[in-house]
């Protein structure tokens, strides 16, 4: 029940808005005018009028305001007229007034100076009444203005819905780290008789969507003490020293109520390298920066506070915020696993209804790198496609279709493609799927589809049986053969390549420079790292790229990438020569289908072999059958020929 006599926060709130103010005081200044100025029953009336109604006797009183040069009459039957009469007429009128025997008074209206002189002043006083609500509103009760260097840090209070580490999935090594900070917190007692001390502070990192804020949430819910939450942008403002000042009143919040935990989101906002980019640094952040160094780790040794803080890009923080004192303990928030994703898709499961053949395994299964939010879209998008078609329960088919939509992008059904250029894309995506059928290390089709989705006239999607964190070359050669098997397959079947294959070729040279200048993977130049990895971060990708080696080097380099690519290139257009006629016939059907499944490739593959593994370090590919001329010719074209070496016709279109 509210109490009538005290002001609610949405009745603050109402008067606190300058439209309000504005109005009322348009209102008042309209009231005072009106007071002062009265109202009038009078009917205009030309001077000529009323001395025509005094001539003919009907007027019955007068009364001349002089200094307004008004004449008011009553006349006989109880109208009353008034007229303004130029200057020299009101003696004029009194003279009439005296011949014709009427009553008559003559004022002057000493209230009119007084409402002139208000009705002047009027605007200048609004005005000066609009300055001193905005200064006030501006300095909140005289503190605003003295407070832009507070901090903005938000505490979580007990009424916020809590997040505990239950609701915290595939991220076990993490909670495990942080479960250590929530039993300090709880009991510091079983930590300082060991001499132990709990780490002043825990930096997150990991790519985008992996659950970072998440964490810091749970830590929020369960440590039970006081937890502030602000973000690294949050610190820095255009004048300088407030970031510096903000930081200081955060901790000095934290310490009067400690033991606290201080979460800083996207820290490296505020924390990146200090000197680095031409011309110096930012001296604001760099300040900023400073304070926060000494708030973690400076004379003030009484502790009590934990700072947590979270990044995607701790290549670009300050070593002196990574010290042992500072961020003591540094925890990888990686994308989950397959046993982690299945977790994550439970969570998110929970209180959505699904048909009982659904099976996470299944789905995480098919879902590999995706991180914590890619599987929290994957739910949302199927239970809005479920809704979408008006039925109750989600199902396999809502599921798969989620996945395609966070993989590629929505089905594009307004694109209508011609007839000529939807074979030319089969062509393009059953060359991708027959070579990574073929190969020994390239990871399994799962299906194949000529719909166009996001940006892409048609993809082939494959999918790993298993996590994998590093890769052999042989691998990473079977891993740019089947990017370039859509460019193979139009080669071969059009003698004609098309823009179609910008983004294979793009990721295929992405893959092929970091296997000669990161991995070591070139017989010519060894196992020596080219180029730095210290960068500056504000020059920008090519600027920021330290070069290391000379323009021999670099040539060799650009020579070799182009041998690996080459190598590739070449093991996909003999796999599809070979098998030509499986190639034919899984273009037929995906034409008819538009969509072939694993079940549907099986099938039409069914004879297709296996390639014998790639020969290390060899300059050519280990797979060409003995005899069989190289599929580049010198002139860089490719001729269409089988494995006889026979050229072929090229088939109609």
């Amino acid at each position: 029940m509210v109490d009538a006599g005290k002001p609610t926060p949405e009745r603050k709130r109402f008067f606190r808005r300058p439209l309000v103010w504005i109005l009322l005081i348009a209102v008042i200044a309209v009231l005072i005018g009106t007071f002062f100025s009265g109202g009038s029953d009078y009917e205009e009336a030309t001077t000529s009028e009323v001395l025509d109604h005094i001539a003919a006797g009907e007027v019955e009183e007068a009364n001349i305001l002089d200094k307004e040069q008004l004449v008011q009459v009553t006349l006989t039957d109880g109208s009353m007229v008034e007229a303004y009469v130029p200057a020299g007429m009101p003696e004029t009128v009194a003279q009439a007034l005296d011949e014709g025997n009427v009553d008559f008074d003559t004022e002057v209206n000493e209230t009119s100076v007084f409402v002139s002189f208000l009705l002047s002043m009027l605007p200048i006083v609004l005005i000066v009444l609009l300055l001193l609500f905005f200064m006030s509103q501006m300095q909140g009760g005289g503190s605003r203005v003295l407070n832009f260097g507070k901090s903005k840090a938000k505490m979580v209070s007990k009424d916020t819905p809590k997040t505990t580490f239950d609701d915290v999935a595939g991220s076990d090594e993490a909670v495990e780290e942080l479960r250590e900070i929530k039993d300090f917190l709880e009991d510091p007692k079983k930590y300082q008789e060991l001499g132990a001390k709990i780490p002043k502070g825990v930096l997150l990192f990991g790519p985008p969507g992996t659950g970072k804020t998440l964490l810091a949430r749970a830590v929020a819910g369960e440590a039970g003490v006081p937890f502030y939450s602000i973000s690294g942008s949050d610190f820095v403002e255009m004048f300088v020293g407030v970031g510096a000042s903000r930081v200081r009143d955060l901790f000095t919040q934290a310490k009067e109520n400690a033991p606290a935990i201080v979460f800083v989101d996207e820290i490296d906002a505020v924390g990146r390298h200090r000197g680095a980019g031409m011309g110096g640094g930012h001296d604001e952040r760099e300040q900023t920066l400073n304070q926060l160094l000494v708030e973690m780790d400076g004379f003030d040794t009484r502790g009590g506070v934990i700072l947590i803080a979270a990044t995607n890009r701790p290549d670009i923080l300050d070593p002196a915020l990574l010290r042992p004192g500072r961020f003591d303990r540094q925890i990888p928030v990686d994308a989950p696993d397959k046993d982690g994703r299945t977790a994550i898709l439970s969570v998110h499961a929970k209180g959505k209804p699904f048909v009982p053949d659904v099976e996470f395994e299944t789905i995480a299964r098919r879902t590999p790198g995706f991180s914590g939010a890619d599987l929290e879209n994957v739910i949302n998008e199927a239970a809005l496609l479920t809704a979408r078609r008006n039925e109750k329960a989600i199902s396999n088919d809502a599921l798969e279709e989620a996945i395609d939509r966070v993989i590629a992008g929505p089905e594009r059904k307004g694109r209508v493609m011609g007839e000529e250029e939807k074979k030319m894309t089969a062509y393009h995506e059953g060359g991708h799927a027959l070579v990574a059928w073929a190969l020994p290390h390239a990871a399994p089709v799962h299906k194949l589809t000529i719909l166009p989705r996001g940006r892409s006239l048609g993809h082939t999607l494959v999918l790993p049986t298993e996590d994998k964190y590093s890769q052999s070359r042989s691998e990473m050669i079977d891993t740019l053969a089947y990017a370039l098997g859509g460019r193979a397959a139009e080669e071969l079947v059009y003698h004609d390549p098309t823009t179609g294959a910008q983004n294979d070729i793009e990721k295929a040279t992405k893959v092929a420079r970091a296997m000669v200048t990161e991995y070591g993977m070139s017989a010519k130049l060894g196992a020596v790292k080219y180029g730095s990895a210290d960068s500056e971060p504000f020059l920008g990708k090519e600027y920021g790229h330290a070069r290391d080696y000379s323009n021999e080097i670099a040539a060799t380099i650009d020579a070799e990438v182009r041998a690996l690519i080459e190598i590739a290139h070449d093991e996909a257009y003999a796999i599809l020569t070979e098998y030509r006629d499986v190639l034919d016939q899984m273009v037929v059907e995906l034409l008819e289908k538009e969509t072939l499944t694993q079940e549907d490739l099986s099938r039409i593959a069914e004879r297709v072999e296996k390639r014998p593994p790639m020969s290390p370090f060899n300059g050519t590919s280990s797979r060409r059958p003995s005899g069989q001329p190289p599929v580049s010719s010198p002139n860089g074209s490719r001729p269409v020929a089988d494995s006889s070496g026979e050229e072929l016709e090229q088939p109609s279109s």
